[in-house]
């Protein structure tokens, strides 16, 4: 039986631990609010604009523009969002298995497959299992449009190259404090939507189609872009946020049972003195 020392002092370690993860859980309430805020802002622009980009890919010659080619499907670029830091319960592992289990249901359908990481969690789980070909961290913390600009126009040079055929990205969807939704997009080429209308409509251009293209697309990529990366980070909020409070609680718990067991060892400690005295004074006695 463990003595009343080694008792306390997980107690003590207990309690530290728990003051820790009730800290974490009132920062990431703080960052969520913003973090949840600029999601909700960012979601409207994204979504009217990709509907537009829609309605012209299907309006449009497969050449008309670079980023609305159909090509033969060789190379895919799967973008997978993760976040920097752990302590967020599943939100990485259940991302990167999910990565994983798009790999080996589309290695048979395209010749290639490489991964591109946002978030060194995800780095770290798949570097020795698939083929990550670029790797990005430390983003998060002052993370802006500028940034996803630059991610996103990258992965339109890698496109334009022809080094990928075609691209998705792989992240968390923020859907509430408790849930997060695993979310599969395809950014490039632009695709048309599955119910395409009968009678397409007819758009007038100015300054010009092609300029008007050139502009749209890429633009499209980077929204497109930023929005992933901030439902990925409200998500991890969620997810820390959830995850602390399930800690703090089971702290709690272990707390009550381990006073109780310092107590009954106590009393147990104490009974066996008074044993000995009255031994002691009975022997006197005799």
């Amino acid at each position: 039986m463990a003595t009343l020392k080694s008792i306390k002092k997980r107690i003590t370690s207990v309690k530290n631990t728990r003051q820790i993860t009730k800290a974490m859980k009132m920062v990431s309430a703080a960052k969520l609010r913003r973090a949840q805020e600029n999601v909700v802002a960012a979601r409207p622009y994204a979504r009217k604009l990709a509907e537009v980009l829609e309605k012209l890919a299907d309006n449009q010659q497969t050449d008309s523009h670079p980023l609305l080619a159909q090509r033969d499907i060789e190379k895919v670029l799967l973008i997978v969002v993760t976040s920097d830091r752990g302590l967020c319960g599943g939100f990485n592992a259940n991302l990167c298995k999910a990565a994983e289990r798009f790999v080996k249901e589309n290695r048979d359908q395209y010749s290639e497959i490489n991964i591109m990481t946002i978030g060194r969690k995800g780095n770290e789980f798949l570097k020795n299992r698939q083929k990550v070909v670029k790797s990005y961290a430390n983003i998060f913390g002052t993370l802006n449009y500028q940034t996803a600009a630059l991610l996103a126009q990258e992965v339109i040079q890698g496109y334009l190259a022809e080094e990928y055929d075609k691209v998705y990205i792989l992240f968390n969807a923020f859907k509430s404090v408790m849930t997060q939704e695993i979310t599969l997009e395809q950014l490039l080429p632009v695709a048309p939507p599955e119910q395409a209308e009968e009678t397409p409509t007819q758009y007038i251009y100015e300054p010009s189609q092609g300029a008007l293209l050139d502009e749209l697309l890429p633009k499209n990529i980077e929204v497109q872009m930023f929005r992933a990366l901030l439902e990925s980070l409200a998500s991890e909020h969620g997810a820390r946020m959830t995850a602390m409070d399930s800690a703090s609680k089971n702290a709690s718990e272990m707390i009550g049972k381990l006073t109780l067991i310092y107590n009954r060892a106590r009393q147990a400690a104490i009974t066996k003195e008074l044993m000995e005295i009255i031994s002691g004074a009975e022997s006197i006695k005799g």
